[in-house]
């Protein structure tokens, strides 16, 4: 249970494609500034990277309450939150994603 409701189903579905791996990258944010620039920096380290991967800015604070994070920008990789609370650069977030994947 999360904050007196039930924990919703966030599935996620990855299947590779060219060899390499598709998953599902969100950029939990609310709007701001640095939500924004993480949400940026996100699409270009999958460029970089080569993924066949969509980023998704999630704004809905519905939809952004089940990952149980409330610290912004948060980075979600295979629906599991793997970075809460800063602005990663380009660099750093092609490392968090090889790791996670």
């Amino acid at each position: 249970m999360l904050f007196g409701k039930k924990k919703q189903d966030v599935s996620c579905v990855c299947r590779p494609e060219d060899g390499k791996a598709a998953c599902c990258i969100k950029v939990l944010g609310m709007g701001c500034r640095s939500c924004q620039e993480q949400y940026e920096n996100a699409q270009k380290a999958v460029k970089a990277m080569g993924l066949a991967a969509e980023v998704e800015y999630v704004t809905d604070l519905e939809k952004i309450m089940p990952y149980g994070t409330m610290r912004m920008p948060a980075i979600v990789v295979n629906e599991r939150v793997v970075s809460a609370g800063t602005v990663l650069s380009v660099a750093e977030l092609e490392k968090l994603l090889r790791d996670n994947m």
